[in-house]
């Protein structure tokens, strides 16, 4: 009677999640970058191009960021006067609002990489 042994390696799934997770993390990056490119302050076109996604795959962590020197003063200063539907909190609004829909995106990477 033939028999076959399964035998589960833990690494390997360990290291397929971890690099889903990485992968979705990025994809839910560049979400949520590009809902805040939609609302960013147009005054300054050098502000909406300075928007960046990047994921940390060894600490698994992504972050969005502007690299501008007043981007932290645009994002921060409520007082100020945008175009319209532009506005300030121009990136932590938009993480907030797509929360759901990046931890979609990481779930769904994380799934395909343990088929």
């Amino acid at each position: 009677m033939p028999s076959y042994r399964l035998r589960f390696n833990a690494d390997l799934a360990t290291r397929a999640m971890r690099e889903g997770a990485a992968r979705g993390l990025l994809l839910a990056a560049e979400h949520v970058l590009g809902e805040s490119t939609n609302v960013v302050p147009l005054d300054e076109s050098p502000l909406q191009r300075s928007g960046t996604a990047s994921v940390d795959p060894g600490s698994l962590t992504a972050m969005v960021s502007y690299d501008t020197p007043y981007a932290v003063r645009q994002h921060e200063e409520m007082d100020y006067r945008h175009a319209p539907g532009r506005t300030a909190k121009y990136l932590e609004t938009p993480f907030n609002a797509e929360r759901d829909t990046a931890q979609a995106l990481i779930a769904a990477q994380v799934r395909r990489a343990l088929r």
